[in-house]
C-alpha cells in the first residue's frame, strides 16, 4: 500500500515491491478472509507470515536477487470481531457506527523471511473514538477515504479527527508499525536509518 511503502522509506531502507495478485476475476495470492472463531491476532498473523512467504516464492520464481521479504497485515477489532475493509459505502458507515464512542484495537503483523526462517513482530494498540453523528459518518464515507482501509478509516488523514486516544503504534495504526518492522529489519542484517 503506499502508506506501508511511505512508512517503510522513513526506516531509510531500500526496498522493491513484490506485487501479488489481488485483481477481480483472477486468482488471489493471498486470500484476507478470517476463519470462523479465529483471535485477531492469529489472523493477523497468518496473514502477514502467508504475504511474506508468497512474496518469497515469487522471487523465486522471477529469479530475482534473494532479499528479506516483508510482508504485513493490519486489522481493526472490536470485542473479538474482526472488521476487515468495508465492501462498499454503506459497510463502511456501519464500521464507523460501531466505533463511535467506543475504544478498539488496532493489530498491525510483520512478517520478514528471508530462506527458511520467517520471523514475526505483532504491534496491537488502542484508539478510542469521539461520538460520531451520523453526518459526520456519511460525509467521511462520502470523501472515499474509508474504502479499503481496515476498520473503513485513516488515522493519517480526515479520521484524524475522530479519536480521542491512542494507546500504542501511530504507525502501526497506519500500516506498518516501525518499532517492529525496524526491530525484524535489524535482526536479518538489514541496516535501518
Amino acid at each position: 500500500s503506499p502508506r506501508r511503502r511511505d512508512l517503510l522509506k522513513q526506516l531509510g531502507v531500500e526496498f522493491e515491491e513484490l506485487r501479488l495478485r489481488e485483481a477481480p476475476g483472477r486468482t488471489r495470492d493471498v486470500v484476507e478472509e478470517s476463519r470462523d472463531g479465529e483471535p485477531p491476532a492469529h489472523y493477523v498473523e497468518r496473514i502477514a507470515r502467508t504475504k511474506a512467504s508468497v512474496g518469497w516464492k515469487r522471487m523465486e520464481q522471477r529469479g530475482l536477487v534473494p532479499h528479506p521479504v516483508l510482508g504485513a497485515d493490519t486489522e481493526v477489532a472490536l470485542g473479538g470481531e474482526i472488521f476487515g475493509k468495508p465492501r462498499d459505502a454503506a459497510h463502511a458507515a456501519d464500521m464507523l457506527r460501531r466505533l463511535s464512542g467506543r475504544q478498539h484495537e488496532v493489530l498491525s503483523g510483520v512478517a520478514l523471511k528471508r530462506g527458511e526462517d520467517i520471523l514475526f513482530a505483532l504491534s496491537v494498540s488502542h484508539v478510542t473514538f469521539r461520538p460520531l453523528s451520523d453526518a459526520e459518518i456519511e460525509r467521511y464515507v462520502a470523501t472515499g477515504e474509508a474504502m479499503d482501509k481496515a476498520g473503513a478509516y485513516a488515522i493519517q488523514g480526515r479520521a484524524g479527527a475522530f479519536a480521542t486516544r491512542l494507546d500504542g503504534s501511530y504507525s502501526g495504526v497506519m500500516g506498518l508499525p516501525l518499532f517492529e518492522t525496524a526491530d525484524l529489519l535489524a535482526k536479518a542484517g538489514v541496516p535501518v536509518l
